[in-house]
């Protein structure tokens, strides 16, 4: 019989990992007979009533589990256990081949009463497939799907390994499988701490995280994960990720598939460099929801964070990602009275604004090319010399407000020009010019307000780094809300 080896199937591969996880094993390979039998037997005991009996009705619904007719039998819940927990495992093989491992499906019926073909599983058994029945999608319309007793226990083990968030399912995926394996092992952790709490206070239903959007769960165990590796093994090559959002309610089957890409992935592991991590937790802490007390009560815990949702909209939303967190320039539609980007002011948050985190951001989500990222810094430095030399407030207005391309040019040749006239070199040259307003890189055209904005985000860094910005403070304060308006 072939070792247990993930399959790339994301439903059983968390099942595997969470079996993995509750063994205290690396990888399915080393999961033992025993292993298996433990697990099952967890399952099969607390599986058959609350809090996670309730719980299960997002991922198995009309299972043996949670099917109401059985509150007064709770024999037949345990008969159900026993037969898709624990009979495939040692039971005699079917003609039928598991299509996900290549063992042989058991010979068993995953039903109370044994009236569903030998080692077939329908929807009370894998999430969101077909109901009994239903020959749809299937090879000569022999409807269900064989499958083995260590895939019908992984496939049970399932929902333990995910996150409960806002009344679904959390199931997180990677082709790196130690990240996969944390990912389960972390969820199962908190699941079978809230299991045992909420059973010693005889609570019916499973907490949920505190968090309750899907994205800013991700990210926050995705960094965990990350931090994790860097302790145990260094440096690690990023992977992709992928996350499954899901309810298999017979109320309305649902599933939102939520991809991080991989230059995504990349960019969070390089943050845990000692040279960006203080730089970017500022960041991170702005962008945390915004409670209120409600009279003498504590502020409740923030549930999202505005950033990490934002990570999944890179690289695509990159020129307004940028404008919005690193230019600190408020960009685009709010979420509400409580999202934290309402309240980003450029000038009064200077102090946040890295051009080093910006670099980072754009050799790995955007792949720049290095030299137009030079000529980027380069035009910055330059035009933070001219504004504090000059003291040209009219030029900085300019440039900061401008609307559309020629005002943006025209503003630059005025500035060029009045140095040549002083016996200086131009301020910026044609090259650069071209570099970095007329040559798009990775970006469906040439976008000539995210060079600008590049450009003043290293600006802004030098004039506020020099004390020019808070010298000019009160006086810059309304352009910078026209400059917002015109946005």
């Amino acid at each position: 019989m072939p070792e247990l080896d993930y399959t790339g199937h994301p439903f059983l591969d968390v099942g595997l990992a969470t079996l993995t996880a509750f063994a205290r094993k690396r990888h399915p390979a080393e999961l033992t007979d025993e292993d298996l039998q433990a697990a099952a037997e967890y399952m099969a005991r607390n599986y058959v009533v609350n809090p996670l009996r309730s719980f299960l009705s997002v991922a198995f619904p009309n299972s043996g589990f949670t099917q109401p007719a059985y509150n007064k039998t709770p024999e037949k819940r345990e008969i159900y256990a026993r037969r898709v927990l624990m009979s495939g495992l040692d039971a005699a093989p079917a003609d039928d081949t598991d299509p996900f491992t290549g063992r042989p499906a058991a010979a068993v019926p995953y039903d109370v009463k044994g009236e569903l073909p030998l080692g077939r599983a329908f929807r009370q058994h894998i999430p969101l497939t077909t109901g009994e029945g239903y020959i749809n999608f299937h090879p000569q319309g022999d409807a269900g799907i064989p499958l083995s007793g260590e895939s019908m226990l992984a496939f049970q083990a399932l929902p333990l390994g995910c996150a409960k968030v806002g009344g679904r399912l959390l199931a997180v995926h990677s082709d790196d499988p130690g990240l996969l394996l944390h990912f389960a092992r972390t969820f199962l952790r908190e699941n079978l701490r809230n299991i045992q709490i909420a059973q010693a206070a005889r609570e019916k239903k499973l907490p949920e995280t505190s968090l309750h959007r899907a994205r800013t769960t991700l990210i926050v165990h995705l960094l965990e994960a990350q931090r994790e590796v860097r302790r145990s093994a260094g440096v690690h090559p990023p992977a992709s990720l992928t996350a499954y959002y899901f309810t298999n309610s017979g109320q309305g089957a649902d599933l939102e598939i939520i991809p991080l890409p991989l230059e995504v992935t990349a960019f969070l592991d390089a943050l845990h460099s000692p040279r960006y991590q203080p730089a970017w937790e500022a960041l991170v802490q702005r962008g945390w929801q915004i409670t209120k007390a409600r009279k003498e009560k504590q502020a409740p815990s923030p549930r999202y964070n505005r950033l990490y949702e934002d990570l999944f909209t890179l690289p695509q939303e990159a020129a307004t990602f940028l404008r919005r967190y690193f230019l600190r320039r408020k960009a685009g539609k709010f979420w509400g009275k409580d999202d934290p980007t309402q309240t980003y002011h450029s000038l009064k948050e200077a102090g946040l604004i890295s051009w080093t985190l910006t670099h980072l951001f754009l050799r790995k989500v955007l792949h720049m090319d290095e030299n137009r990222i030079e000529h980027i810094r380069k035009l910055g430095d330059d035009l933070a010399r001219y504004v504090v030399t000059q003291n040209d407030r009219r030029f900085f207005n300019a440039f900061w407000m401008a609307r559309s391309y020629s005002d943006l040019r025209m503003a630059l040749l005025r500035a060029s020009n009045a140095e040549v006239r002083r016996g200086n070199p131009p301020i910026i040259t044609l090259e650069q010019f071209l570099a970095i307003f007329e040559m798009g890189e990775n970006l469906p055209y040439a976008d000539w307000r995210l060079g600008r904005d590049l450009v003043l985000i290293r600006l802004f860094e030098q004039l506020h780094a020099q004390g020019w910005l808070q010298q000019h403070a009160d006086e810059l304060e309304t352009t910078d809300k026209e400059a917002e308006e015109s946005l």
